[in-house]
């Protein structure tokens, strides 16, 4: 079902998703016995909410998707993996609930809290903590980004770019729009410094925001807003 059939249908995003996480918990509940209630429960407000997310992808987009049917498993445990991970981190700073998905952080704190050092995430695989990234090659052949424009950006520090082994560098993809970075990329690491903080702090919801997350205000141009925000990160 496509974004054009659920509005033509009348059915809404939530809706859809909602109907999706029914169908899901049923057929955990019948063929695994072993999964307990909350568990499916969480699992199909996950296959939901995919599945609804989906729906909002351009032709192109999911296209692509179809394009990479033999990959699913192995990115959807990324993806799980990710999402495991920061439903861990939350829960033991005591902002999600014991039987809910991750939940946004408490708004009105009075003081944000600490970045973590860089060797924490070091340690870490980049797809747990940093969400989808690529390399080079990946960006010039499906983003239509040549290496010599990729390394202008690095150089100016436009883009986040993250260390993976030796010299090599990934991207992650949520900071591209159209084929190009979205702007304010190069105040936010100049406010931070570290590229793995700087897109560490982007990607959550950060309370100088209020709850909501850095990438996806620039993704909608609020640049300056995101910027001053960093800047009382870097300075809390």
């Amino acid at each position: 079902m496509t974004k054009f059939q659920i509005e033509t249908t009348g059915i809404t995003q939530d809706d859809f998703a909602e109907m999706v996480a029914e169908k899901v918990e049923r057929a955990l509940a019948h063929y695994d016995e072993a999964i307990n209630k909350p568990t499916m429960v969480s699992v199909g407000k996950i296959a939901g909410s995919i599945a609804s997310a989906v729906t909002l992808l351009s032709p192109k987009h999911q296209r692509a998707i179809d394009a990479i049917h033999a990959d699913l498993p192995g990115l959807a445990a990324k993806f799980v993996r990710a999402l495991a991970a920061e439903a861990a981190r939350r829960s033991e700073a005591g902002v999600a609930g014991a039987d809910s998905l991750p939940s946004v952080p408490i708004a009105n704190a009075e003081t944000p809290p600490p970045l973590p050092q860089s060797d924490d995430l070091e340690s870490m695989l980049i797809e747990d903590w940093a969400g989808r990234v690529a390399g080079s090659t990946y960006l010039e052949e499906n983003l239509h980004i040549a290496r010599s424009t990729l390394h202008r950006w690095q150089r100016r520090n436009d883009v986040v770019a993250l260390r993976k082994g030796g010299r090599k560098h990934v991207f992650p993809l949520a900071q591209f729009v159209d084929g190009r970075p979205v702007a304010g990329l190069s105040e936010v690491q100049a406010q931070i410094g570290n590229p793995r903080l700087a897109w560490l702090w982007l990607t959550r919801p950060a309370i100088q925001l209020d709850g909501r997350i850095p990438i996806d205000l620039l993704r909608a141009d609020q640049v300056e807003e995101v910027v001053e925000a960093a800047r009382g990160a870097a300075a809390g």
